[in-house]
């Protein structure tokens, strides 16, 4: 495994971050999919010994048991200072007001909720997981420098939203002399390269260190086109971002096939390649469900890619709708 520094800072993150979306209880959460704690422990612990340290979650995955099996299976396979826990903030945990959103209110108490379910006194990266248009970014800001100053996270990062709104948060910061955002976990995959527009060239100009999701485009990039899971057929998000596109996008996906098999590599590791080799990209976040995959994704990190094929992977791209940010 390789490592980086995760933005302007000095913290030391591998290369690939494992996604834990997949992990918790599927009665509890929209993904029949998900894998529950038995079944999610042995991937946890293959990923530490892979030289895997970040672990990114939220708590409203599986509404809040992905936290608990990743708080127990990184307490039960590693020591506290050896790794990265991330963990994300705005989806609603609990009916009525202030049960969502990035209010003060809401933050101090999802950040101690988090931290609870996680079984440790701090997260090393805490996330605004979209951006909340029913509160002013000074409140939101200034609520997650008191989080930061109160020892309870390290760093903090965003999520999913535009690139103006981006700055607007930073300048936020910069002009009060609050923490500032250090990452942004954005939508970008060889299908979907939107925030090359925008936000991928302002988090190269302010030193922030990308973390993207869904680098596979929930599996599109890493299988036979026409082949189906129980999560295509079952994840409503999935369609919604890939679904009206799949005429366009199959074209990308036959280069990625092309590339790994002149290079006898599996596909997602071409993909995964490829984000790796874009800057300012820190760690594509992978969702895994089985030990075969992570290695995989693992992999990646000793793949190289020419400037012929990157060129030959971009080339069929045509602009996509924004999805991901609203």
């Amino acid at each position: 495994m390789e490592y980086a520094k995760l933005g302007n800072t000095g913290l030391d993150v591998s290369r690939i971050c494992l996604g834990c979306m997949s992990f918790g209880v599927a009665e509890k959460w929209t993904h029949p999919w998900v894998l529950n704690e038995e079944k999610s422990r042995p991937i946890i612990k293959r990923a530490l010994e892979l030289g895997i340290n970040f672990f990114d979650t939220a708590n409203v995955y599986s509404a809040g048991t992905s936290e608990e099996f990743v708080g127990r299976a990184l307490k039960d396979y590693a020591r506290r200072e050896e790794v990265v826990i991330a963990t994300k903030v705005f989806f609603r945990m609990q009916e009525g007001p202030n049960g969502a959103g990035l209010s003060r209110k809401a933050i101090l108490s999802e950040i101690d909720n988090s931290l609870k379910r996680l079984g440790t006194d701090y997260v090393d990266l805490y996330q605004i997981h979209r951006w909340d248009y029913g509160t002013p970014i000074e409140e939101t800001m200034e609520a997650l420098h008191d989080v930061v100053k109160a020892g309870k996270a390290r760093y903090i990062g965003a999520s999913a939203m535009y690139a103006w709104q981006f700055q607007k948060a930073l300048h936020a910061a910069e002009k009060n002399g609050w923490t500032r955002f250090v990452s942004m976990q954005n939508h970008l995959n060889l299908i979907y390269r939107e925030e090359e527009r925008e936000m991928m060239p302002l988090c190269k100009e302010e030193k922030i260190g990308v973390i993207p999701y869904s680098p596979l485009a929930s599996g599109r990039l890493a299988r036979d086109w026409t082949v189906t899971t129980r999560r295509s057929e079952t994840d409503q998000a999935q369609k919604m971002k890939y679904g009206s596109t799949e005429e366009i996008d199959r074209s990308v996906a036959d280069r990625v096939t092309a590339i790994a098999e002149q290079r006898g590599v599996p596909r997602a590791q071409i993909a995964l390649a490829w984000l790796l080799q874009k800057e300012p990209v820190t760690a594509p976040i992978i969702g895994a469900t089985s030990i075969g995959q992570l290695e995989e994704a693992a992999g990646s990190v000793a793949v190289t890619l020419t400037r012929e094929e990157i060129a030959s992977l971009e080339e069929p791209y045509v602009p996509h709708r924004v999805v991901g940010a609203l």
